[in-house]
């Protein structure tokens, strides 16, 4: 596929960028190696070369996502170290990162995504409007404007991504293998795309990297790399003369160190030999597979022969892989059924799965362990004899050229390497078929070839079945058979050559176009040249616009995640009730019983003063004292009363005695209290006997009398429910907003704080604000729980209350933005925030402990900790009726934390990529 995009310039303009000495390292890895290169300037230039040669770092490095290490970027006049130019020539850059929509957020749909992205760039609603109705119009994406990101096909997010990339009209567009694993149709309307943007914008620079030769033919001007050098720059043309060859592919290769392409040869694949009569190695009739109301694979026929080699080809999204997985058994059939060896596929069946090698799109072996390790990993898995398995790998070994690599981790490997020990590892077992998923995208052309090879001699040699799928063309071509996809349907399957025949093509690229074309109808048609693009208006406190657009956005996003709001209300409001009901520090009907050894009326009177009592519950006598001890140790009884012979008795006389009251002291606490309620019954019990013998006390010199002043009833029920909502509006608020921080790092979104106009504080305030309401939203159910469902009486200022809680989420999500600046994945925030957060809150707010008793350290993580202070306002407002006036200090203290956490996490933030 040559693209078209406009005549290649004989003389470049000035350059739009420039590196000078350039070198940047991944730890001990080297991405680029003292790269001095200048990028002309009004054209379009592609970076071509095989993942992990630098193109992407480069790209990072100019589009100013990531920090210069060594050497000089120079980018639109000015220095890309220099933080001031890069805030300047920020909105003169759009950057489309590597991956499928990489740069948009799937909860939103099609218009929000390019919306957000306007208001980024400051743009007015009018403005605004008419740039997203002129680029939708522009991709064909018009027709889907309220379809989520998520649910569009590869080709739909990259048209989708370049919208969001285009929309403020940039200058230089960068743009990060944007056609790598999208089919021919789509990367052809693509650069088509491209071509007329650029028709529009005739001073527009265009920097692309991209691993499809093909595609580099269309480009003005090429810098090949390899292992993060320069191999060569100049237009396609000029380099096809340097190096003498026909394609660029083969230029490439040519410009290879000679140790990178010794032993290279072109493939030469042998004609397959078909034994009359032989049973397919796989048939499918009508094998559906259905999703909900989407249908992911409708009714497909296949029959592949044993040894053949046949490519499985289609575009995105349309079922490759689910029929993939269905014929190997990792995925069950709606409907139809397939065979592999004249035998009903059953993932259950062992025997089965031994016939069958699969290897995945991605890479799937366990990088931390070496390729030895993983080599006999997947041999014990297949339960290979030790012997046999260790002549097994060493063949492999060989064969596939890893023998030096056997001590290397696997996740430091090459990419080429990396593919071959997935190779290695799926026909450990000896399999009589091999599925492969796309398993050389990103590979450079040596290693492709020589994968290849390997495919070749499995299949001629050995008459291994080989069913695999893949984007280009060339290797296409080498299949025996191949069957173009599209919509879960199968549209043709033939030899290449005949298919190419069928549509009268020139090329099998241009006949599977024409098969998509067809199939899809007018969804395949280019669109229109997009119309001029409107005047810039300059938009009123565009850093004001920016904030209210990130909260949008994440407000959106969490409506939309139905699973994470549901926890976030109902989840907060289950835990106030398993907090406020089980952590309760009333001790009320412990569970005694009596080793009666008088039986007298004293005796039995004495039983029933704890009968009498609220907290105490009694339960079946005691016999004996065996009885006692394995009662008590059972957990039946908290407390045994043993009364000796004789106590009635003594009691009359007036005899000294002992009463013992046994307690289980497995849980200390209560085990105090429960001592001191034994010790009270006790007392009233002498006070009551005193009485009925006339036995006249002495009066004492003094008296104490005890009155409680607030929570009179002594409910701990009181203290421990407002003290609950102080935990809870920490605990859950501070996680989501850290979440809600790392998750863009996993998705990669965060590169749209990196090329956008987005300052750090207004991407965290952005993001904060949708917390802070929801967690105000949780202070109103949980302050109505308190009332309504436990009854605890709110005595104070409700809005005292509300000020000290607004003032504490603000501080409890500050939190989560502090920890999502030093964590990277959503795991290690939850983990982190849940610790950091719930500790303190319990241990040292004087929720448990009074704050005055703690020394140290711990009175010193007290006082600096949030939840301290909204805990004497919680418990403050419910029990004592304090307000504004008694809780000033407290409102004052509770103030200071947003800003000093606020300016940790702007510091702790960074705007590029280390």
């Amino acid at each position: 596929m040559k693209l078209a995009l406009r005549p290649a310039l004989a003389a470049p303009a000035g350059p739009v960028a420039a590196l000078e000495g350039v070198g940047l390292r991944y730890g001990r890895l080297a991405a680029l190696d003292g790269v001095t290169l200048e990028i002309p300037a009004g054209c379009m230039v592609g970076l071509v070369g095989p993942d992990g040669v630098g193109k992407s770092s480069l790209l990072a490095l100019v589009s100013g996502a990531r920090r210069v290490q060594q050497g000089r970027v120079t980018v639109l006049g000015g220095d890309m170290a220099a933080p001031r130019h890069r805030e300047a020539a920020c909105p003169r850059i759009a950057y489309m990162p590597q991956g499928l929509g990489r740069n948009l957020y799937p909860d939103l749909s099609v218009r929000e995504n390019v919306d957000f992205f306007a208001r980024l760039f400051g743009q007015g609603r009018a403005e605004r409007e008419a740039r997203i109705a002129r680029l939708l119009a522009a991709t064909g994406l018009a027709p889907f404007p309220d379809r989520a990101a998520r649910q569009l096909s590869g080709g739909m997010k990259q048209k989708l991504g370049l919208c969001c990339a285009l929309v403020h009209d940039p200058e230089l567009l960068i743009l990060d293998e944007p056609t790598t694993g999208v089919d021919p149709l789509s990367r052809r309307q693509f650069w088509a795309l491209v071509g007329q943007m650029r028709a529009q914008q005739p001073g527009m620079s265009v920097l692309v990297a991209t691993a499809y030769m093909e595609e580099a033919e269309g480009f003005d001007w090429l810098v090949a790399m390899d292992a993060g050098r320069v191999l060569a720059t100049g237009t396609p043309a000029a380099l096809r003369a340097r190096t003498g060859t026909a394609t660029l592919e083969e230029a490439f290769v040519a410009l290879l160190p000679e140790a990178r392409r010794s032993g290279h040869r072109k493939l030469v694949i042998p004609a397959r030999s078909v034994a009359a009569g032989a049973a397919p190695a796989i048939e499918a009739r009508g094998l559906t597979c259905v999703f909900g109301d989407f249908t992911a694979v409708d009714g497909v026929d296949l029959s592949v022969g044993r040894g053949e080699i046949f490519g499985f080809l289609g575009s995105n999204g349309c079922g490759k892989t689910t029929t993939m997985k269905m014929l190997t058994g990792l995925l069950p059939a709606t409907a139809g059924e397939a065979r592999l060896f004249g035998r009903p596929v059953d993932a259950r069946d062992p025997e089965s799965r031994r016939r069958v090698g699969y290897m995945s799109q991605s890479f799937s072996l366990y990088g931390e362990l070496t390729v030895r390790q993983n080599l006999d990993l997947h041999a014990r898995l297949f339960d290979l004899p030790r012997e046999a398995a260790r002549a097994r790998i060493a063949a492999l070994a060989a064969r596939f050229g890893l023998a030096e690599q056997m001590e290397a981790n696997a996740g430091a490997l090459p990419l080429g390497l990396r593919q071959r020990l997935s190779l290695a590892v799926a026909v450990l077992h000896e399999p009589e078929m091999l599925i492969l998923d796309e398993p050389t995208s990103g590979v450079d052309p040596v290693a492709r070839d020589a994968f290849w090879e390997l495919l070749v001699d499995l299949s001629r040699r050995q008459g291994v079945t080989i069913f695999v799928s893949t984007h280009f063309m060339n290797e296409a071509a080498r299949c025996d058979r191949i069957s173009l996809m599209h919509a879960g349907r199968i549209l043709a399957t033939g030899a290449p050559a005949a298919l190419v025949a069928a549509r009268g093509a020139a090329s099998l690229d241009e006949a599977f176009v024409g098969y998509l074309e067809e199939a899809a109808g007018a969804e395949a048609a280019i669109a229109a040249a997009p119309s001029p693009p409107p005047v810039r208006a300059a938009a009123a406190a565009p850093g004001l616009r920016r904030m209210l657009a990130i909260a949008m956005r994440e407000g959106l996003e969490l409506l939309r995640d139905r699973v994470r709001l549901a926890f976030a209300l109902f989840g907060t409001m289950l835990l106030m009730f398993v907090f406020g009901i089980g952590i309760n520090m009333d001790v009320e009907g412990l569970a005694f019983a009596a080793l009666d050894r008088d039986g007298t009326p004293e005796s039995r009177g004495y039983i029933q003063e704890f009968a009498g009592s609220r907290y105490f519950v009694e339960h079946a006598p005691i016999a004996d004292g065996a009885t006692l001890e394995r009662r008590l140790r059972s957990g039946e009884l908290r407390v045994a009363i043993e009364i000796p012979p004789g106590f009635g008795r003594d009691v009359i006389r007036g005899r000294p005695t002992e009463v013992a009251a046994w307690i289980d002291g497995a849980m200390p606490f209560q085990a105090e209290t429960a001592q001191g309620y034994v010790q009270g019954v006790h007392l009233d019990w002498l006070a009551g006997l005193a009485q009925r013998l006339n036995a006249a006390p002495s009066p004492p010199v003094a008296s104490l009398v005890t009155r409680f002043r607030y929570n009179q009833d002594f409910k701990s029920l009181y203290a421990m429910v407002p003290g609950t909502i102080a935990i809870l509006l920490v605990f859950i608020p501070a996680i989501l907003t850290a979440l809600g921080v790392v998750r863009e790092k996993e998705l990669g979104s965060i590169t749209n704080l990196y090329v956008t106009p987005t300052r750090r504080h207004e991407f965290l305030l952005g993001k904060q604000l949708p917390y802070v309401m929801l967690a105000m939203l949780n202070y109103g159910l949980l302050v109505a729980a308190a009332v309504f469902a436990f009854g605890v009486p709110l005595k104070g200022s409700l809005p005292a209350l509300t000020l000290a809680a607004l003032l504490y989420v603000l501080a409890t999500t500050g939190i989560g933005l502090l920890m999502s600046a030093f964590t990277r994945t959503q795991i290690a925030a939850l983990f982190g925030t849940a610790i950091l957060t719930t500790v303190p809150a319990q241990q040292f707010s004087g929720l448990v402990v009074p704050t005055s008793t703690l020394t140290g350290a711990a009175a010193l993580i007290g006082s600096l900790f949030p939840t301290t202070y909204f805990v004497r306002a919680s418990v403050g407002v419910f029990t004592k009726a304090l307000g504004f006036r008694e809780l000033a200090s407290t409102l004052l203290a509770l103030a200071a934390f947003f800003p000093v956490l606020a300016l940790l996490s702007i510091a702790a933030l960074r705007k590029q990529e280390d």
